[in-house]
């Protein structure tokens, strides 16, 4: 019976060297459309269509949502874990001082309900707070992460996106904003209001 010195003798035993090349250009392939498959949403694009609704989720309200609202207006979104729901407060209480006309502005709060443990009845009563609190922000529910795999943006975390009229990307941050991030955020909304 033979045995091999090494894993690599094993390999070649069974693969041989040419075979091997080609098995490592294929992978480098797969690992090249990956990750442009994984990239998620760019700045200056405008992101998957994605709908709401049923099991995947929707507005408080039960109605659907879907990405195609992002259009006509700036629109804000908070992609939010309900456990780091607090970390951006600074740049909704901001956005709110700023009292953007509502003909040109909205703000969305899309509740990652995955990310967390806390059970949904909870979380419910939690956001009917944050209506009354800004009540001229929309809430939606994502039970399945559907944003997180669709367009790429963090889990688990406090996200914020916006969009201009067209739909497109103007400004992400991914996790907590510091004072120069609102500033930048605030600056691109007021860029693109009268566009």
């Amino acid at each position: 019976m033979f045995f091999p010195n090494s894993t690599t003798q094993l390999f070649n035993q069974f693969w041989g060297r040419e075979k091997m090349k080609y098995f490592v250009g294929i992978m480098f392939a797969v690992c090249l459309i990956a990750q442009t498959a994984w990239a998620g949403i760019e700045m200056g694009q405008i992101p998957k269509e994605v709908v709401l609704k049923g099991d995947l989720g929707g507005r408080l309200d039960g109605s659907p949502w879907s990405s195609k609202e992002l259009k006509g207006k700036i629109n804000v979104i908070f992609y939010v874990d309900p456990d780091e729901r607090d970390l951006n407060n600074e740049a909704s209480e901001a956005l709110k001082r700023e009292n953007f006309p509502q003909d040109k502005f909205q703000s969305y709060g899309l509740i990652n309900m995955d990310a967390t443990w806390l059970p949904n009845f909870i979380i419910s009563s939690s956001l009917e707070e944050k209506q009354k609190r800004y009540p001229s922000t929309i809430y939606v529910r994502d039970y399945d992460k559907v944003l997180v795999e669709k367009w790429g943006i963090a889990d688990d975390n406090s996200d914020v996106l916006a969009f201009d009229k067209g739909g497109r990307l103007i400004f992400r941050k991914d996790g907590k904003l510091n004072a120069e991030d609102i500033r930048k955020l605030i600056q691109v909304i007021r860029a693109n209001l009268d566009r």
